[in-house]
């Protein structure tokens, strides 16, 4: 039996004093690729920065990656970011450093020092996504699909349990979304659970996985029509 991963029970989601998400009642499994839906301000970033522990969990019972969210500690914080590799629309790079110079940056960050085991790494996960030939490259020399593929890169560094993914594809032309879309795929199917925040409606439909939607102030899972692919 598979455990869960995200786990809510009767959850409420405050941004300051605003309640944004109510009865929040959802399993996602280490075995899952979960899309999450929504209008802008339907609150799938605040849900999602729950889960990163950037918004406190007020009221009901939350479980991530292992961590109690409603005991989690400011110390406990960054140990529970080790478990998620978070991927967001707008890559997040450090645009004075090279893509070595990103990936090392964050493996520091988290404790690693061995140089070897460093180097060893950084190989790795630029060899999941296809970019080990770009690890001296500037982000600015990259296209768009290129940086996000580092970003997932960067995700995966720690060999986290559950990779975030806010928007991964909102800055893609259709083509360049597909191609980000294989690749997290084959993520999932090393191992990783994933959720992804989309208003990408045709990559759903391409790529049907379990849906979540927030609206009114609730989330619900919805069934997708079965595409003809």
């Amino acid at each position: 039996m598979f455990e869960a991963v995200i786990s809510f029970k009767n959850g409420q989601i405050y941004q300051q004093e605003n309640l944004v998400l109510d009865n929040v009642n959802l399993s996602i499994k280490q075995t899952e690729f979960v899309y999450l839906i929504g209008k802008t301000g339907s609150g799938k970033s605040s849900f999602l920065k729950t889960l990163y522990a950037e918004l406190p969990i007020k009221e009901g019972y939350a479980n991530i990656a292992g961590f109690d969210l409603n005991n989690l500690s400011d110390e406990d914080i960054p140990y529970l970011r080790r478990k998620l590799g978070i991927v967001f629309q707008d890559f997040k790079l450090l645009n004075d450093r090279s893509v070595k110079q990103n990936l090392l940056f964050v493996l520091k960050a988290t404790g690693w020092r061995d140089k070897e085991k460093i180097n060893q790494r950084i190989d790795e996960v630029l060899s999941k996504v296809g970019m080990q030939s770009k690890r001296d490259k500037m982000p600015f020399e990259l296209s768009g699909g290129e940086q996000q593929r580092i970003a997932i890169a960067r995700a995966l560094l720690n060999d986290t349990d559950l990779i975030l993914a806010d928007e991964p594809t909102g800055n893609l032309d259709p083509a360049t979304s597909i191609e980000i879309m294989n690749v997290l795929k084959e993520i999932h199917l090393s191992g990783k659970a994933i959720l992804m925040a989309t208003h990408d409606y045709p990559l759903i439909l391409k790529y049907p996985q379990r849906t979540l939607k927030c609206e009114d102030g609730k989330i619900f899972e919805i069934i997708h029509p079965k595409s003809n692919r």
